[in-house]
């Protein structure tokens, strides 16, 4: 039996759970990185029905795609979900909009249904950077000691490189008063001294080290530093796709989109003839994209649910809106994890469950 820790390495391999929407509450959410795990469920929801599945299946790590945990708990009692797998001894782990932007993930599966080709993200995710700038000025015959206290501490590391800084001559200018006892000068007067601004980035997690080596080294009483946050460098990681197709008759689309999807009933809005060459798609509710695929000029936008006035502002610009319920437009990207974790896992049972399903029914 694998430790829980190897199995989340792999999951978070497939879908890096930094990519996941700020918002959302993904990741392992319940359990031990060091227990051991016997067998995974996988399901869009983690339900009283799929509990007992997994109770009756013997499983101990439950892969709910959507968060069963999605805002702050206050207390966890009996009879919860929570509860209950808490003292079984259960792991929850969701994935959920990580497994969205990952290649081959949510998103991918609903274009492979289109059939899109020259594919990209409909919209790219803004990613966190997780290094900061530091700026600060010393006088010349200071920087060396100070810049190399701060790297020592963890600054000015650039990929493969370490101690990298930059380095800028100007003047300071300071006036301390009576409880002051400056390096330079003296207190009472307007001081003017060379001094060279020191430039450095700081892994976020050593900001704390950096500032104390900083304060320690410095000539001053009171060093002046800036810390800037950076912004992330665009890496084509996004939500929802959009490509193009080769004039497909929106029937032939309707048709694809069920058969792929194990659907036999769509929610249509908008035009139901003529053919389409551009679309896009987004698994979930997704009615927050709509625009980004009106802009784009897009024939057709596929995705699980959105609001009325929505549709009707889709149908005004000839837009044909396809939506399949929310859970059916992720269901489908199940038997995909189950394989990707098959080939990194391949002795670790899983089972896709049989109770799980959207909560509403077509009569």
């Amino acid at each position: 039996m694998p430790e829980l820790s190897r199995v989340v390495e792999v999951l978070q391999s497939i879908a890096p759970i930094a990519n996941a929407e700020e918002w959302d509450n993904v990741g392992l959410l319940v359990g031990d990185l060091r227990q051991s795990v016997s067998r995974a469920i996988l399901t869009i929801d983690y339900t009283p029905e799929v509990a007992e599945e997994a109770k009756s299946g013997n499983c101990d790590l439950i892969l709910a795609y959507h968060p069963p945990i999605f805002s702050g708990l206050k207390r966890i009692t009996a009879p919860s979900l929570i509860h209950d797998a808490i003292r079984r001894g259960l792991a929850i782990y969701s994935p959920h909009t990580a497994l969205d932007v990952a290649d081959g993930g949510t998103n991918d599966m609903l274009a492979d249904a289109l059939g899109l080709s020259e594919r990209r993200p409909l919209r790219l995710i803004a990613l966190k950077a997780n290094h900061l700038k530091l700026v600060t000025f010393v006088p010349e015959r200071d920087v060396e000691r100070v810049s190399q206290a701060m790297f020592n501490a963890g600054a000015g590391k650039i990929g493969d490189y370490t101690q990298c800084s930059f380095r800028s001559s100007g003047t300071g200018t300071f006036l301390g008063n009576e409880r002051t006892n400056p390096t330079i000068g003296r207190s009472g007067r307007l001081e003017e001294t060379p001094e060279l601004r020191l430039e450095t980035v700081i892994p976020i997690n050593k900001v704390s080290d950096v500032i104390a080596a900083l304060k320690q080294s410095h000539p001053y009483e009171e060093p002046a530093f800036d810390l800037q946050q950076l912004a992330a460098a665009p890496t084509g990681i996004g939500q929802g796709r959009i490509g193009t197709l080769p004039g497909t008759p929106r029937e032939q689309i309707f048709s694809r989109i069920e058969q792929e999807l194990n659907l036999t009933h769509l929610l249509i809005a908008g035009p139901t003839t003529g053919t389409i060459t551009k679309a896009a798609c987004c698994a979930g509710a997704c009615g927050d994209f709509l625009n980004d695929a009106l802009a784009a000029r897009c024939d057709l936008y596929l995705t699980g649910e959105i609001r009325h006035h929505d549709a009707v502002k889709a149908a005004a610009h000839n837009m044909t809106v396809v939506c399949t319920l929310h859970s059916h437009s992720e269901r489908a990207v199940l038997k995909r994890l189950a394989k990707m974790l098959n080939e990194k896992l391949p002795d670790f049972p899983l089972q896709i469950s049989h109770a799980d399903r959207d909560p509403f029914a077509i009569l």
